[in-house]
């Protein structure tokens, strides 16, 4: 028996009823029997239909099939996840996603209403989406990857298998002899995170085999400094003002005006710097020492501009 995958699910305690998000395939499978074997009664599994292959019939038939056949409640929410022009289509897929996890979370009644729903991911994604933010560049909040529990739309969602390697899931669901379906899109190595899984991962487990055990630590490591920056932000913007003020902001050291800003622009008006256009704001902001300086940068879908003695970001 895979013990992390035991260990990981023994120690798993969401609050109840809960929804299993379910695609038929090997990690969302092993979690929904652990799932339903630890709750008999207490858990609702969840399909997206994506829309986004020929193969999404196949995948919803077949989660039907073996949820009938587990005797769980299932409910199946069809969603168009295409993306749009120059938007990234796993986010894409993944905004629908969330969505449709809402509206089934607020569709239960009785004994089917759930607020907390349980994903699949395991430690193999989390080492790709780490990969990934190092390939970007990311700050903190990137090389934090993903969380183990956070809270979207009044909805609690749970990653269990954050600490579990995919073969360890899969060695489990082969002593139970347990069916799923392989999703043919996870072979495209047209997609960067497929080809980070199918290139990178055998080669840093031949070189590192406890690499999965050291990146999770870093993202941890990461996800905490994050945390004493957006304590520290909170507690600068409480000095600066909302919107901030220009010359408070220039007591602070340019690092912790980059930290204020960030945290006022995300929590405020929940858009993002790219790093040039940071570095413009805070050259602007170093050299506003008159009443006639300007400050107009576009940020996100809208621009931070001066107003009067403080900056404010405005959607046109």
């Amino acid at each position: 028996m895979s013990t992390r995958f035991a260990d990981a699910m023994g120690v798993f305690s969401p609050q109840l009823p809960l929804g299993v998000a379910y695609s038929g395939g090997a990690d969302s499978t092993a979690l929904l029997l652990a799932c339903t074997g630890k709750w008999p009664g207490q858990v609702r599994a969840l399909h997206i239909h994506h829309g986004l292959q020929a193969a999404a019939d196949d995948f919803e038939q077949h989660c039907i099939a073996f949820c009938a056949q587990l005797g769980v409640p299932l409910e199946v929410r069809r969603v168009d996840a295409h993306h749009a022009p120059r938007e990234s289509p796993e986010a894409a897929a993944r905004t629908a996603r969330y969505k449709a996890f809402e509206a089934l979370a607020k569709s239960g009644q009785g004994q089917y209403a759930i607020n907390s729903i349980a994903i699949a991911q395991h430690a193999d994604d989390q080492v790709e989406t780490l990969l990934l933010a190092l390939t970007r560049g990311a700050g903190l909040p990137g090389l934090s990857a993903m969380p183990a529990r956070w809270t979207r739309g009044g909805i609690t969602y749970y990653r269990p298998l954050l600490g579990v390697a995919a073969k360890e899931i899969r060695a489990w669901l082969r002593e139970r002899g347990a069916t799923f379906v392989e999703d043919p899109s996870n072979a495209n190595e047209q997609f960067t995170r497929n080809r980070i899984r199918a290139r990178l991962l055998p080669v840093l487990e031949a070189a590192f085999p406890q690499f999965r055990d050291t990146f999770a630590r870093s993202a941890t490591h990461a996800a905490q400094a994050q945390e004493v920056l957006q304590e520290v932000a909170a507690q600068d913007l409480a000095v600066l003002g909302i919107p901030p003020a220009i010359g408070a902001l220039q007591t602070l050291s340019r690092p912790r005006q980059a930290n204020a800003l960030r945290h006022w622009l995300a929590a405020c008006h929940n858009a993002t710097a790219s790093s040039a256009q940071l570095h413009e704001l805070l050259d602007q902001i170093a050299t506003c020492t008159t009443r006639g300086h300007q400050i107009r940068i576009k940020v996100g879908t809208g621009f931070v501009q001066r107003q009067g003695a403080t900056i404010d970001w405005y959607n046109p």
